[in-house]
């Protein structure tokens, strides 16, 4: 492969990337709707056989769109996750076996680090969509591992109807726009 083709290889624009309304089996309860834009590997959705992102060799990389009041469910990984603000308001949070949480809310240019196996989550508290930054620390990170032991059993599902049709941002009650793209953002100071 020349220089050519690896650039063009490792080049990601969003405007190319797919809203996936069914990356996650928990995006498909109320509550939890969200859509990941894959960049660098397929993040926790696993969906690794698919070619609609850069190879990841040792981390992934997605832009999660959040409608207002939807977030994810409570999970591990085996790996540490980052969530980095884009845009919106997202509360995150912590949470102990005993299920103790703890929570902070963070805005634009905020992030939290995720340790492996320590239970996490995250919510749009804000009235407009969110845009989050995911990165997972490795280049094939398993599914989610979910407190709720409904969800830990069907972790799968969404693997399984792939072949079905696509879903879009209006079947699960968000945005009338099947592929959101974000406002861009500004760094803090800068008008």
């Amino acid at each position: 492969m020349n220089i050519d083709e690896l650039l063009t290889r490792q080049v990601a624009r969003f405007i190319d990337r797919k809203a996936d309304w069914d990356a996650f089996a928990d995006a498909r309860v109320d509550g939890y709707r969200r859509a990941q834009h894959r960049f660098i590997g397929a993040g926790g959705s696993g969906k690794h056989d698919r070619t609609d992102f850069i190879p990841a060799e040792h981390f992934t990389l997605s832009i999660m769109f959040v409608p207002p009041g939807q977030g994810n469910a409570a999970h591990t990984h085996e790996v540490e996750e980052v969530f980095f603000i884009l845009q919106g308001k997202v509360k995150v949070f912590f949470q102990d076996e005993a299920g103790t949480r703890v929570e902070a809310v963070l805005g634009p240019w905020d992030c939290v680090s995720c340790p492996a196996n320590v239970i996490h989550g995250y919510e749009n508290v804000g009235l407009e969509p969110a845009y989050l930054q995911v990165m997972l620390g490795a280049s094939k990170p398993q599914l989610m591992g979910y407190v709720d032991e409904d969800l830990a059993r069907r972790r799968d599902e969404h693997l399984k109807d792939m072949g079905g049709a696509r879903r879009t941002a209006s079947e699960h009650g968000a945005s009338p726009l099947e592929d959101p793209k974000p406002l861009a953002p500004r760094a803090p100071g800068r008008e």
